[in-house]
């Protein structure tokens, strides 16, 4: 499809805010000074209730830590909106139902504008499906109050927006809905670390607790600690997996390739184990929390309403806590008693992590233009050759088929098993939480290692892919 068929999208993208780029690039300092006041200002937003709204219970954890979002704040929606955005648009064009070519300027100006007007759609539908949505289960909100709150939604998730274009535009640095995920994951690690805050006469955070506990000289009460409580199971936990998620990302294939163009020039093209990344546990984090939202609003309707589902698709207790149905099957056990006493919830919550983490990998490869055949087109158009194989693209494909296919699924299932064992170990931050934020941590340590080469050595910088 020729972008002559976006104009209408083009048009309308025009008439919607946008941040415009740096008509010199900024030094690396002021970078990231606009980095810091940029994720200041999110922060702060998620510490600012709506209009009369009051959070009854801890709703959706999956949503909040997928899409940095603070329930009944300005950022309740988070990049929820954002990411739906482009995701859509990735989609349409990555499983070629928009024919687009990237080559083509025209053609990558109604990508964007097509990604613009995608994510101002979903600010406006996802806020008023909120607003509305707060009359469940979770919230004590009066109805008068709603158009209010819609607004406050909508004016917020624009700033977000515009926060985000800010960085992605070339005046931060990285990525703003990476920054975004890192600053809320690292928040609720500081939290369940530090928080000084006496719940039932004793400390929240691990650390105050184990100064009390040892105190007291009844060190043994901070092995394991009850209601999910941070302890330290689950502070060693945390760093097994950190360093558990830091050796994978390590783990690679290396294929020789020489250059075609500069004669003697060979390096190595790495295959990671982790090929897709944590992409596949982003989609089944996504798609389980827009189910656990549906499914919890629809259970709060049938039990109100008296419909005869509304067992089998949640049951609670006189204390209101989850104890059965689907949605309770969804969420999986958060900690490791719970686990321990209903070990069915826990092998089905893992085995629906891991079943759907090595989905969405093949998936996303498929899509994404990740496969072996577009990665050798790639090759090929770097004039960059396999040593002892002809270059031509079915050559390579079947060469590079050797691997690729083998990690996307192994690296789905890796990631979900991760991510689904590690949330009722009592990992801080959340499983899925941890992965996104050791992920990206490397991510943006990789970034300004290739920020100070651009700086002292722009070639050998451009080697490194800036």
């Amino acid at each position: 499809m020729s972008s002559e068929r976006f104009s209408t999208i083009t048009r309308i993208s025009k008439y919607l805010p946008e941040v415009p780029k740096p008509i010199r690039k900024p030094s690396l300092k002021i970078r990231l000074l606009w980095t810091l006041l940029i994720l200041v200002l999110y922060v702060s937003m998620g510490f600012v209730s709506l209009y009369r709204v009051t959070v009854s219970a801890q709703a959706l954890p999956l949503y909040q830590i997928v899409f940095a979002a603070q329930q009944g704040t300005l950022t309740s929606l988070g990049i929820g909106p954002i990411v739906t955005g482009g995701l859509l648009a990735e989609i349409l064009v990555g499983s070629e139902i928009i024919r687009l070519d990237y080559s083509k300027p025209e053609d990558k100006a109604a990508f964007t504008a097509m990604v613009k007007v995608f994510t101002v759609v979903f600010i406006v539908v996802e806020s008023i499906a909120y607003s509305v949505g707060m009359l469940g289960l979770y919230y004590h909100v009066p109805a008068s109050a709603l158009p209010v709150d819609a607004i406050q939604l909508i004016l917020a998730g624009f700033t977000v927006y515009m926060l985000d274009q800010t960085i992605q535009k070339g005046w931060g640095v990285g990525s703003g809905i990476s920054l975004f995920i890192l600053a809320n994951v690292a928040l609720l690690v500081m939290v369940d670390l530090f928080n000084p805050v006496k719940v039932a006469g004793e400390f929240f955070g691990i650390v105050p607790f184990l100064a009390q506990a040892i105190s007291s000289g009844n060190i043994y009460s901070a092995v394991i600690r009850p209601n999910g409580y941070p302890s330290l199971v689950g502070l060693g936990a945390t760093v097994a997996f950190i360093l558990l998620l830091i050796y994978l990302e390590g783990v690679r294939i290396e294929v020789p390739v020489t250059s075609s163009q500069y004669r003697g020039m060979s390096s190595t093209y790495p295959i990671k184990l982790l090929y897709v990344s944590n992409v596949p546990v982003i989609l089944v984090a996504a798609l389980l929390a827009n189910f656990q939202m549906i499914a919890s609003w629809w259970a709060s309707w049938a039990r109100t309403s008296g419909a005869w589902y509304a067992s089998t698709l949640a049951q609670y207790n006189a204390q209101g806590q989850l104890t059965g149905g689907i949605l309770y099957y969804l969420i999986g056990p958060q900690t490791i008693q719970e686990a321990a006493a209903n070990p069915l919830l826990a092998v089905v919550f893992v085995a629906v992590m891991v079943v759907l983490s090595t989905a969405f990998a093949r998936v996303w490869v498929e899509m994404s233009g990740m496969t072996a055949e577009k990665a050798a087109d790639g090759l090929i158009k770097a004039q960059v050759a396999i040593p002892g194989f002809r270059s031509t693209r079915s050559t390579v494909g079947r060469v590079l088929g050797r691997w690729i296919p083998t990690v996307t699924l192994l690296g789905g299932a890796l990631v979900g098993l991760v991510a689904g064992v590690s949330q009722f170990l009592g990992v801080f931050g959340g499983g899925i939480g941890l992965l996104l934020m050791v992920d990206i941590a490397i991510q943006y340590y990789q970034t300004l290692i290739q920020e100070e080469l651009e700086f002292i050595m722009p070639r050998l910088a451009g080697m490194f892919g800036r």
